[in-house]
């Protein structure tokens, strides 16, 4: 089981220096627990790159199978152990979605699994997952380095937002009018507005008045403070939308498709609670 676990250390690290100093031993004892395992295996699971030694496609997937076989252990561990221990699973989740979609619905999880905890940890970069710091991750099309590790949930698009008392001032009866408002751009979503004044069949040059901010969380404020008309995501503000917090006063007028992913990093092994959620993400997406 040390080399196994070993093993599936360094894949999901990357790298033999990694999983020593995640494992707190040297970087010897990671190799003599690699090359006993590639003994016992008959074949080599690592492969030098640089001064570096990198596990193989091959090694990769087996990484995942296993990961497989381990999880009907991890279950048998949990119904048979102390039935009162506390689970959880950490959800690496952006910080928007998780924000506006994942948080409002969370409450829903927790009452079917009272004796499960949720650790949400947001993202603002299109960092590759690692099983060193989330057991899930959720990520855009874009963000999906291992499509067999992904479960798709959610579609999604984008239109022009604005908060209803912007618009009480100053009204949007055509597309045109967005020229007497400040557009709120966002630096990680920085085509979307031009896409959409190409599908409204406008120039983008005669919009003169924007303001940008970094993530699109920091632009939804914004929006929501009058500073301006946004452009988000229809899904992903669905509840805001419904309340009336904001609006869509073109919500015809749709850019940037993507779907959602329940991404699970290299050498995680899934466990029972791991599946519901990923069986809850699907559910709720299609409710």
């Amino acid at each position: 089981m040390a080399a196994i676990r070993t093993f599936l250390v360094a894949c999901r690290a990357g790298s033999f220096t990694a999983a020593a100093d995640e494992l707190c031993v040297t970087h010897s004892a990671v190799s003599r627990q690699i090359q006993a395992l590639e003994s016992w295996l008959g074949m080599s699971l690592f492969e030098k790159d640089g001064q570096r030694m990198v596990p193989s496609v091959h090694a990769r997937a087996f990484a995942q199978e296993l990961g497989g076989a381990l999880d009907a252990l991890t279950d048998v561990v949990q119904r048979y152990g102390k039935g009162s221990a506390r689970q959880v699973l950490r959800v690496s989740v952006p910080t928007t979605f998780g924000m506006r979609w994942l948080i409002p619905r969370l409450a829903a999880f927790r009452d079917e699994h009272p004796d499960a905890t949720i650790q949400v940890l947001t993202v603002t970069t299109q960092q590759q997952p690692s099983g060193g710091n989330c057991d899930v991750a959720i990520r855009r099309d874009d963000q999906v380095f291992n499509p067999d590790s992904a479960i798709r949930f959610l579609s999604d698009d984008h239109t022009v937002v604005a908060s209803p008392s912007l618009l009480r001032r100053a009204p949007l009866d055509r597309p045109e009018d967005l020229a007497r408002h400040t557009i709120l751009e966002t630096e990680t979503r920085p085509r979307h507005w031009d896409a959409w004044f190409a599908e409204a069949k406008l120039s983008a040059s005669q919009f003169t008045k924007r303001q940008r901010f970094d993530h699109f969380h920091v632009t939804f404020q914004g929006i929501i403070d009058d500073l301006g008309v946004g452009i988000g995501p229809v899904v992903t503000l669905s509840r805001d939308l419904a309340s009336g917090k904001i609006v869509a006063p073109f919500g015809d007028i749709r850019v940037a498709p993507h779907n959602y992913y329940a991404v699970t990093p290299i050498g995680i092994q899934k466990t029972a609670l791991h599946r519901r959620f990923e069986d809850w993400l699907v559910a709720t997406a299609a409710a």
